[in-house]
């Protein structure tokens, strides 16, 4: 076999090791009959916080779809939660990625970071068609007129308070699609999911159990419920028959801790992104603020009950899984890590609310 008879362009090519028709039954390119040439390669920008990783991971269902052959490249700084399986090639945003990137050629690429490297990375990159955010003369500018709403709603907050478009009808008017319910994808273990549902299971013998995510992070403070409610909507959840469970990360260990010894209230611990996806998965309903555990609920087709005060709900797509409950009174601090009222409206936002929700959609 001649060196020209190699079919890079193959789905299962993989470059510098055999591919697996090979290895499966000795099938070489010139007589392979499982040859599947490669539909359109496609790069995807998107490095930002693992939450907007998660929920921008629909566009791999709509890209499947579009072409059943298609290699795609994602370039993230949140590789853990992408799952492989859809993914042909995950990179971090090191030298070397950027380098292959630069010196590859695709036919789609993507970028929806505004931070500028990532926009210049989008105008360096030799590809037939280029989406969203890209960069010239230091300035960051739509790739195409699809980005322009975008970037606006960024820019000010009086813009971004009237859009009605989701996060996800947003990016695939971006791509020049249309959103149509594609799901969110995430990446699972199965050996620690077993682990959890077989575990969870047995201790709530045969109640709803509902997972009470405590945290959100330190960016926005003004989104965090008062520790007092937890224990009250705790409390409340499993006098109505609920298997309550309080789920968070490091920053919430201590928190968690003292909330369940005096509710007497299961809290498994913290654990590695791997083993809360896992944990996160043996509940029916999770409860939480604005955070990356309703991205991680979303992927995993969880039942969702989402507060939010300083961030514009039409934001958010629940699937129809759920329900999004706000303060009775309305928030002035839009995008604000301070109250300029000095208590954040959290304190309006009572247990006996959710309670009240949680109740006529699960009882």
């Amino acid at each position: 076999m001649l060196f020209s008879e190699v079919k890079q362009d193959c789905t299962f090519f993989r470059g510098n090791i055999p591919c697996k028709p090979n290895k499966t039954d000795g099938s070489v390119c010139p007589t392979c009959t499982q040859y599947t040439p490669i539909s359109k390669r496609i790069l995807i920008i998107k490095l930002g916080a693992l939450g907007d990783v998660i929920r921008t991971t629909p566009l791999i269902v709509k890209y499947r779809e579009l072409y059943p052959n298609c290699h795609i490249t994602w370039l993230t700084q949140s590789p853990d939660v992408l799952p492989s399986r859809d993914i042909d090639v995950i990179l971090k945003p090191e030298a070397f990625s950027l380098f292959l990137i630069e010196n590859s050629r695709f036919d789609i690429a993507i970028n929806l970071d505004k931070e500028l490297e990532a926009c210049l990375l989008l105008t360096k990159t030799d590809a037939a068609e280029k989406y969203g955010y890209a960069f010239d003369k230091g300035e960051i500018v739509p790739a195409t007129p699809a980005a322009e709403h975008k970037i606006m709603t960024g820019f000010f907050d009086e813009l971004s308070q009237k859009n009605t478009k989701s996060y996800l009808e947003e990016i695939f008017e971006i791509c020049h699609q249309s959103f149509r319910m594609e799901p969110y994808l995430i990446r699972k273990n199965k050996e620690l999911t077993a682990k959890w549902s077989e575990t969870i299971t047995d201790l709530a013998q045969g109640k709803q159990v509902i997972g009470l995510n405590t945290g959100c992070g330190p960016r926005w403070n003004t989104r965090l419920w008062p520790m007092d409610y937890w224990e009250r909507l705790a409390d409340q959840l499993r006098e109505l028959g609920f298997f309550p469970v309080f789920l968070g990360g490091s920053l919430e260990h201590d928190k968690n801790t003292l909330m369940a010894q005096k509710t007497k209230v299961y809290y498994p611990g913290h654990f590695s992104l791997e083993e809360f996806i896992a944990l996160t998965d043996s509940c029916k309903i999770i409860v939480t603020q604005v955070s990356m555990m309703m991205h991680i609920a979303t992927a995993l087709q969880k039942e969702l009950i989402l507060m939010n005060n300083i961030f514009n709900r039409h934001e958010f797509e629940l699937y129809g899984r759920g329900e999004i409950v706000e303060p009775s009174k309305g928030c002035v601090c839009y995008y604000g890590n301070t109250c300029v009222k000095g208590e954040s409206c959290m304190h309006d936002l009572l247990p006996e609310q959710l309670v009240e929700v949680i109740s006529k959609r699960y009882l």
